[in-house]
């Protein structure tokens, strides 16, 4: 009950719409930020099957490039990209994977978030380094913004993770309620990651802004 009440005041088509808008001020930003014209072939992590949405894979289709492979958990059937390797990015890969699906820009839109602890997370940034030739870029929504994005719930996510976590069990919101599929990060906890990561690449962070809160962040990692 709680839920059918909490999505009929945030209607799904209306947060679409700020979604997409979002993502729309994230395509900009990557496109003012990088050298698009030195990117042959692009590599999309964590693709989705589920094209319902406007938001739905918005920043890899929209991105002027020719070239565009995936890297998804989902069996991808779209017609946009030219191979797909079906395999969670916190997982080894293998030297013929990484031969095949190295890409110069490597790029995932609200990825990092689902895929579990600080080590899941961490090992996703080593991986698509593993798989950039030039440029990587991902996005996540910011933990200490007002609103949650996946259960529209306001500032009861700024508890400590585990306290928000029993939260959410206790309103319904069982998947959210485990951290392999929802883990949220904050701006301390992106420089943690990124601070770990190998000289190789230099990280900017970057961020969009709704109702004047940060709401987003973009880590740009540009190979030396």
């Amino acid at each position: 009950m709680f839920q059918k009440k909490i999505h009929a005041i945030f209607h799904f088509n209306f947060i679409d719409r700020i979604v997409k808008s979002k993502r729309e001020e994230i395509l900009n930003l990557i496109k003012d930020k990088l050298d698009l014209k030195l990117v042959k072939d692009c590599l999309d992590i964590g693709t989705t099957e589920d094209s319902s949405f406007g938001s739905s894979n918005y920043i890899i289709n929209n991105l002027p490039v020719k070239k565009k492979k995936s890297l998804s958990n989902q069996n991808i059937s779209l017609g946009c990209y030219e191979s797909t390797l079906v395999k969670s990015i916190t997982e080894d890969l293998k030297n013929n994977e990484i031969k095949s699906f190295k890409s110069d820009l490597v790029i995932s839109s609200a990825v990092i978030e689902h895929v579990g602890n600080f080590e899941n997370q961490k090992k996703m940034i080593e991986n698509m380094i593993k798989l950039s030739n030039k440029y990587l870029v991902f996005t996540t929504p910011n933990k200490f913004h007002p609103i949650e994005f996946h259960t529209k719930l306001f500032l009861l996510h700024w508890f400590p993770n585990k306290a928000f976590a029993k939260i959410l069990k206790l309103l319904g919101f069982e998947f959210f309620s485990k951290e392999e599929n929802l883990n949220l990060l904050s701006e301390r906890q992106i420089y943690k990651l990124t601070g770990l990561m190998p000289d190789s690449f230099e990280f900017k962070i970057f961020f969009v802004r709704l109702f004047y809160f940060k709401s987003n962040f973009i880590v740009i990692g540009y190979k030396k």
